[in-house]
């Protein structure tokens, strides 16, 4: 047989073989979220699920009500898109431990600011003490093309020490708004 041909076969096969490891990892992750949640607790969330969809069908009176709503909920989501630049394109979260006032969650999120990318990837420990809810963000780390410039490097690196995403937001945002300006005018000159 060709070397070629054996090359091309032995690339599928280590493909389909990441493809067969990546897709237990998702299973073993899905089966130990699971796990977390007693079967009382399970059945207590079905049973609150299914009373909160009856009270929504019951406060809509017709399908074209969702409908407008949806409509509503597009345009807002479009507005804000527009207003901050932000367009998230994807979001998963794992649950890494639960305790009754305790929950360790760890996400990964990843999007645009105007035509910059980015992909976020923290943990994040909600803690509740009576009725007062805690969060702190750790481990987080910023994933950026910023090849052309260091200073972007130099803050991705400060944001993940101090662990800001609002930090982080806000000067993406207007920092990925003038470089979109910038962008503009370089290639009205050229």
């Amino acid at each position: 047989m060709d070397e070629s041909v054996c090359q091309a076969y032995e690339d599928e096969i280590q493909a389909l073989e990441e493809e067969i490891r990546l897709l237990t990892e998702k299973y073993e992750d899905l089966r130990q979220e699971s796990t977390f949640f007693s079967d009382e607790e399970i059945l207590k969330s079905i049973k609150s699920f299914q009373r909160e969809t009856q009270g929504e069908t019951k406060g809509h009176e017709s399908p074209s009500d969702l409908k407008a709503q949806l409509e509503s909920l597009e345009t807002d989501l479009s507005f804000f898109t527009a207003l901050t630049g932000f367009q998230f394109t994807s979001h998963s979260k794992k649950t890494l431990e639960k305790t009754r006032n305790r929950t360790v969650e760890k996400h990964r999120l990843s999007g645009k600011c105007h035509s910059l990318s980015f992909q976020l990837e923290f943990q994040l420990l909600e803690m509740q003490n009576n009725e007062k809810v805690s969060a702190v963000v750790s481990d987080l780390s910023i994933i950026m093309d910023s090849r052309e410039d260091s200073d972007v490097s130099k803050f991705v690196s400060s944001t993940e020490e101090r662990g800001s995403l609002l930090t982080f937001f806000r000067s993406l945002s207007v920092y990925a708004e003038w470089y979109e300006h910038r962008r503009h005018t370089f290639l009205h000159f050229k």
